[in-house]
Protein backbone atom coordinates (compact mmCIF):
# COMPACT_ATOMS: atom_id res chain seq x y z
CA UNK A 1 0.00 0.00 0.00
CA UNK A 2 2.66 2.29 0.54
CA UNK A 3 3.87 1.73 -2.71
CA UNK A 4 0.84 3.03 -3.98
CA UNK A 5 0.55 6.27 -2.01
CA UNK A 6 4.43 6.93 -3.13
CA UNK A 7 3.69 6.34 -6.50
CA UNK A 8 0.16 9.06 -6.26
CA UNK A 9 2.53 11.55 -3.81
CA UNK A 10 4.91 11.20 -7.13
CA UNK A 11 2.56 12.20 -9.43
CA UNK A 12 0.64 14.74 -7.44
CA UNK A 13 4.34 16.43 -7.10
CA UNK A 14 4.47 16.00 -10.74
CA UNK A 15 1.07 18.32 -11.24
CA UNK A 16 1.97 20.86 -8.90
CA UNK A 17 5.34 21.59 -10.66
CA UNK A 18 3.52 21.90 -14.08
CA UNK A 19 0.93 24.40 -12.20
CA UNK A 20 3.38 26.77 -10.92
CA UNK A 21 5.63 26.77 -14.20
CA UNK A 22 2.72 27.44 -15.87
CA UNK A 23 1.86 30.73 -13.94
CA UNK A 24 3.21 33.58 -14.19
CA UNK A 25 4.81 35.56 -11.47
CA UNK A 26 3.65 39.20 -12.44
CA UNK A 27 -0.25 38.13 -12.84
CA UNK A 28 -0.39 37.51 -16.45
CA UNK A 29 -0.17 33.76 -16.19
CA UNK A 30 -2.32 31.48 -18.60
CA UNK A 31 -4.53 34.59 -19.19
CA UNK A 32 -2.04 36.58 -20.70
CA UNK A 33 -0.70 33.87 -22.86
CA UNK A 34 -3.73 32.99 -24.93
CA UNK A 35 -5.26 36.86 -25.48
CA UNK A 36 -8.57 38.40 -26.27
CA UNK A 37 -10.05 35.37 -28.02
CA UNK A 38 -9.88 32.59 -25.47
CA UNK A 39 -11.22 35.14 -22.89
CA UNK A 40 -14.20 35.06 -24.64
CA UNK A 41 -14.55 31.06 -25.88
CA UNK A 42 -12.94 29.55 -22.68
CA UNK A 43 -13.41 32.28 -20.27
CA UNK A 44 -9.63 32.14 -19.53
CA UNK A 45 -9.92 35.33 -17.62
CA UNK A 46 -10.43 33.31 -14.22
CA UNK A 47 -7.38 31.21 -14.65
CA UNK A 48 -5.10 32.45 -12.61
CA UNK A 49 -7.79 31.74 -9.88
CA UNK A 50 -7.99 28.24 -10.68
CA UNK A 51 -4.42 27.72 -10.60
CA UNK A 52 -3.95 29.39 -7.18
CA UNK A 53 -6.95 26.87 -6.34
CA UNK A 54 -5.45 24.03 -8.17
CA UNK A 55 -1.77 24.74 -6.25
CA UNK A 56 -3.40 24.31 -2.71
CA UNK A 57 -5.26 21.94 -4.04
CA UNK A 58 -2.24 19.61 -4.96
CA UNK A 59 -0.18 21.31 -2.02
CA UNK A 60 -3.53 19.56 0.71
CA UNK A 61 -3.48 16.23 -1.00
CA UNK A 62 0.26 15.88 -0.78
CA UNK A 63 0.45 16.84 2.53
CA UNK A 64 -2.53 14.61 3.18
CA UNK A 65 -0.71 11.45 1.42
CA UNK A 66 2.39 11.79 3.47
CA UNK A 67 0.40 11.66 6.61
CA UNK A 68 -1.82 8.74 5.53
CA UNK A 69 1.13 6.80 4.21
CA UNK A 70 2.92 7.01 7.96
CA UNK A 71 0.19 4.93 8.80
CA UNK A 72 0.80 1.87 6.72
CA UNK A 73 4.92 1.86 7.12
CA UNK A 74 5.85 -0.87 9.05
CA UNK A 75 6.79 -0.74 12.42
CA UNK A 76 10.30 -2.06 13.44
CA UNK A 77 10.70 -5.22 15.16
CA UNK A 78 12.20 -5.45 18.66
CA UNK A 79 10.77 -1.57 20.16
CA UNK A 80 11.41 -1.45 23.43
CA UNK A 81 13.03 -4.74 23.86
CA UNK A 82 16.23 -4.01 22.15
CA UNK A 83 17.74 -2.82 25.11
CA UNK A 84 17.41 -5.60 27.11
CA UNK A 85 18.76 -7.77 24.44
CA UNK A 86 21.42 -5.90 24.99
CA UNK A 87 22.24 -6.67 28.02
CA UNK A 88 21.63 -10.21 27.67
CA UNK A 89 23.99 -10.32 25.05
CA UNK A 90 26.44 -8.62 27.67
CA UNK A 91 26.67 -11.68 29.90
CA UNK A 92 29.85 -12.99 30.45
CA UNK A 93 31.17 -16.32 29.05
CA UNK A 94 30.63 -19.49 30.99
CA UNK A 95 33.64 -20.50 32.59
CA UNK A 96 35.24 -24.17 31.44
CA UNK A 97 35.94 -26.63 33.70
CA UNK A 98 39.59 -27.89 33.25
CA UNK A 99 42.78 -28.92 33.92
Amino acid sequence: MTVVITGIIILACIILAFIILVQNPKGGGLSGTFGSVSTQVMGVKQSGDIMEKGTWVMISVIGGLCIISVMFMAKPEGGDNSSKAKQNNSAPAPAKKGK
